[in-house]
């Protein structure tokens, strides 16, 4: 299994003209795979010798505009960029703080913007010693009594008290977990572990070594 990393953006707070917001891709087996998606996110995309296209999965550490500005206006890229005449799209899976889910609806709602593509949004839902007492906000409440027939779908994920950690993607070759980080606001970390791969013997030639 090959690995790459590219880092897009590594400024903090807002870009500059030589450095982008936050956002990183890895490329994995032909998917790419975006962590963070700060404003000028595309435009560090088309620098690169990435696809747009390839992008599967993307990952939100935390809520703050220097981490997700860019993401709506990367969907609707996508979206421009997609064959609407392609059956059975694979969706993007979208992971991040609950409250996601609801901040890319109403952005794209608002900005009467049409997907062609279909995505779902996964949720974690943070516990209160991830951020001081006074910034926590309970997300949990949002369009609760509203209906929302064309939001997203998703799961709704839940910190697991025995791993301490949130179980996002498992596949034949790695494991994707999300854990709890400290910040201003509720943060989370992202932990890719590749599984054993147990290697070929050739017992005849051990046997005839002794």
């Amino acid at each position: 299994m090959s690995l790459e990393l590219t880092f897009l953006g590594t400024g903090a707070a807002y870009p500059s003209p030589s450095r982008a917001a936050s956002a990183l891709v890895l490329r994995r087996e032909g998917q790419c795979w975006l962590f963070d998606c700060g404003e000028g996110t595309q435009t560090q995309l088309m620098r690169s010798h990435l696809r747009a296209a390839k992008i599967t999965k993307i990952f939100i550490t935390h809520l703050h505009g220097d981490h997700i500005f860019g993401l709506p206006g990367l969907l609707c890229t996508l979206s421009l960029q997609s064959n609407p005449d392609q059956p059975n799209k694979t969706p993007v899976d979208i992971y991040g703080p609950l409250g996601l889910r609801s901040f890319l609806w109403r952005s794209l709602e608002l900005s009467h913007s049409q997907l062609l593509f279909p995505y779902t949004v996964h949720e974690l839902v943070p516990t209160r010693d991830q951020c001081p007492a006074e910034e926590f906000k309970d997300f949990s409440a949002l369009d609760r009594d509203e209906a929302l027939p064309q939001g997203p779908p998703g799961r709704v994920l839940h910190l697991d008290p025995e791993e301490d950690s949130y179980l996002l993607v498992e596949d034949e070759q790695v494991v994707v977990r999300a854990f709890r980080l400290f910040h201003r606001v509720p943060s989370f970390g992202f932990v890719l572990e590749e599984k054993p791969r147990p290697g070929k013997l050739n017992v005849q030639k051990l046997k005839d070594l002794g």
